[in-house]
């Protein structure tokens, strides 16, 4: 899985966004024409889109494909983006979208509120077979609109060398805020960078999830930033920041805290399931082992990161391009994503399977029952991107102040 998917989102995607919710307004909306008349008969010619995260990933999307189309009398063909939200975005806005495409849980709500979808989720083979939460994520207005394809959430890595040189046993792995704050405390006074944590809500706001907070209401209408719980898990971190166990990557100078852990500067990390196959490849001699991300004060939490096969409501080839997705979907072809790719199977019927193959991933598998995925309702861009800018000062800001703004812009997006 791409590392890169989920760092923080460039000024380029609110840009795309902006252009196909800017082309909506001005009366070129995909949802002027509701049926399907333009439908085409017979085998169809499916364009698809993907996000590739590299070499493996394109010939394994493609490989399937080609599996299908073979089977199916139809044809397909895969293209990888150089930039996937730009791309899509200015297909969607030209009127010229790719029938089936990659399309990520932060994006999903902004395309879904346009017309821009098809809403096809419920004719999916057992659509009750992906796990809750990643349903929840491309729901919109109680459709669910597109199948998740596959997803990743956090956990907690420990360097394993700098543990014991710290003089740190399995006693001493945190289950919660306390003994996190505890084994930090142990491994400063030994000369250790404790943890290296993202300066985003796409890292931070695991820690609201603990402490029984989030940004917004489970239907996306309602924004609760501003609550007890959030500034409570807000305080926390900050905590964290200001007494030097935890630093942002930029202290650590890295790009990202998987970055800094697989240097050394840092004993534990919270990142997602991608942080295997880059530390693989840039820093194949670190040891480490990975465990759920410590409990807050109302339980267990993570973050879910996910994307769905999206279907254009323009495409001609909607039943296809279903059936496509059915195929890319099945059991045993996630397997086969997951071995050629390294992704989680967004089907609980594989779970088992997959924890067989992936013993080591239990712990990112296991936050599927308590994940919780990205801001669901659409406009956020660029008051989600504020909240983010708010969270890189958090070391010298005023957590409760921060999400007062947080709370204000949200609802101001909201209306509309």
């Amino acid at each position: 899985m791409s590392v890169t998917r989920f760092l923080p989102r460039t000024a380029v995607a609110g840009l795309a966004a902006a252009v196909l919710l800017g082309t909506a307004a001005c009366g070129s909306g995909f949802d002027d024409d509701k049926s399907d008349t333009g439908q085409e008969s017979g085998p169809a010619s499916l364009q698809i889109l993907i996000g590739s995260s590299g070499a493996a990933e394109t010939k394994a999307v493609q490989d399937a494909a080609a599996k299908w189309a073979s089977s199916s009398g139809n044809q397909a063909t895969v293209t990888p983006a150089q930039d996937l939200t730009q791309q899509l975005g200015q297909s969607l806005a030209g009127g010229t979208p790719p029938d089936v495409f990659y399309l990520d849980a932060a994006r999903f709500a902004d395309y879904a509120s346009v017309g821009a979808l098809e809403p096809y989720g419920d004719k999916v083979s057992n659509p009750d077979d992906f796990y809750e939460s990643l349903r929840q994520a491309f729901t919109y207005e109680g459709k669910l609109y597109c199948a998740p394809k596959d997803f990743s959430t956090l956990a907690l890595q420990i360097n394993t060398d700098l543990w014991q040189k710290a003089g740190l046993t399995d006693a001493d792995i945190p289950t919660n805020w306390e003994t996190l704050t505890a084994a930090a405390q142990k491994l400063k006074a030994k000369g250790i960078t404790p943890l290296a944590l993202g300066d985003t809500r796409d890292r931070v706001g695991a820690f609201m999830v603990q402490a029984g907070g989030w940004l917004i209401s489970e239907d996306g209408k309602q924004a609760t930033a501003d609550s007890p719980e959030n500034l409570q898990a807000l305080q926390y971190v900050k905590s964290l920041l200001t007494s030097g166990l935890a630093q942002y990557p930029k202290q650590l100078d890295a790009g990202w805290p998987g970055e800094a852990f697989g240097k050394g500067s840092t004993a534990m990390v919270i990142e997602g399931n991608w942080i295997k196959g880059a530390l693989q490849t840039d820093f194949p001699n670190v040891k480490y082992t990975v465990h759920p991300l410590p409990a807050g004060p109302k339980g267990e939490g993570t973050l879910s990161f996910t994307q769905c096969w999206g279907i254009a409501a323009k495409s001609k080839h909607k039943d296809q391009a279903i059936k496509f997705v059915e195929a890319m979907t099945a059991g045993d072809q996630q397997m086969e994503f997951a071995k050629a790719f390294g992704v989680m199977p967004s089907r609980q019927s594989v779970r088992d399977q997959y924890s067989q193959a992936f013993p080591a991933d239990k712990p990112f598998l296991d936050g599927a029952d308590y994940a919780q995925g990205p801001v669901n309702a659409p406009k956020m861009d660029s008051v989600l991107s504020d909240f983010d800018t708010g969270i890189t000062g958090l070391p010298s800001g005023d957590p409760k102040d921060l999400l007062a703004r947080m709370q204000k812009n949200m609802e101001a997006a909201l209306k509309g």
